[in-house]
């Protein structure tokens, strides 16, 4: 599960626990198995501000009566091999990633023992991971961790590394509308049309189930970008600094309750919504 609300820009404001008791979070737990008995871990490690961050998450789980809420502060790769930290993520229901600076989790995680237990309790149990914001951007095989929107269509510009490989043939950006990142992600696809694209918008989340079928949730909005199909671009061809031309990228913009098939490369929209105070609910298609 991937969310884009980032702890360090929105923790002070007043709505930042209500999006998420009326979303993510809510909908994280309704996916546990255990649900209210869920044990929740909470990896700070992306952000400046660990201490405040994790604080902040307690409560907002505590206000949706999760009283098992702990915080991981992994602050370099030693601590990241901590015996006692590697046990509670195998005892854990739903790990965390806060928000913050990818490349500190790609590079504190990277081929430890941590993150191949996580792989592995991911891919084989009932097991949620869940990432906001930095954490989210980290999930996938590929991540973007550098890049100015305003020149991403610039040969050298944007620079991809590995993430953390929770999800592979994907690539996340997040604060995608509010930072006009779409450049950015239209560089990323060029550079590789074998992977799809996402653009996290503001209050936007994914959720991913069966390893392929993502869902849309919370109030903003996704955009899906597949290069699968793109005809044509110079980006080979031109020298490093050049403008670069793509032809034939497919878009797509998801709302909450659509469906993307990451497999089929398919897009499963939902016809009907409602809002009651303030809370978006599923209405029954019919034919």
């Amino acid at each position: 599960m991937g969310t884009n609300i980032s702890a360090e820009e929105h923790i002070l404001q007043p709505d930042y626990i209500k999006f998420f008791e009326r979303g993510i979070l809510r909908r994280m737990i309704n996916e546990s198995a255990k649900q209210l008995g869920s044990k929740i871990e909470v990896i700070t490690t992306a952000s400046q501000i660990p201490e405040l961050v994790g604080q902040e998450y307690i409560k907002a789980f505590n206000q949706l009566e999760i009283e098992n809420v702990n915080v991981i502060d992994i602050r370099n790769r030693e601590d990241a091999s901590n015996p006692v930290y590697l046990e509670r993520i195998r005892q854990a229901d739903i790990v965390m990633f806060s928000g913050g600076d990818q490349l500190r989790l790609s590079s504190i995680f990277g081929g430890t023992e941590f993150l191949q237990i996580l792989k592995r309790r991911y891919q084989n149990e009932h097991f949620i991971i869940a990432g906001t914001s930095a954490g989210a951007a980290a999930a996938s095989t590929n991540m973007i961790y550098r890049g100015q929107s305003n020149e991403a269509l610039v040969k050298g510009e944007v620079q991809i590394t590995a993430g953390l490989g929770f999800i592979d043939s994907v690539i996340i950006d997040t604060h995608f509308v509010q930072r006009g990142r779409i450049g950015r992600l239209f560089y990323a696809v060029a550079s590789n049309p074998g992977i799809l694209g996402i653009g996290l918008g503001e209050d936007a989340g994914l959720l991913i189930t069966e390893g392929c079928m993502m869902e849309a949730i919370g109030s903003g909005l996704t955009i899906v970008v597949d290069g699968k199909g793109m005809s044509a671009t110079n980006i080979y061809d031109v020298e490093m600094g050049a403008p670069v031309s793509i032809e034939g990228l497919k878009v797509h913009v998801i709302s909450i309750f659509d469906k993307y098939d990451l497999a089929q490369h398919r897009l499963i929209m939902k016809k009907k919504t409602k809002v009651e105070e303030g809370v978006y609910l599923q209405v029954p298609d019919r034919d």
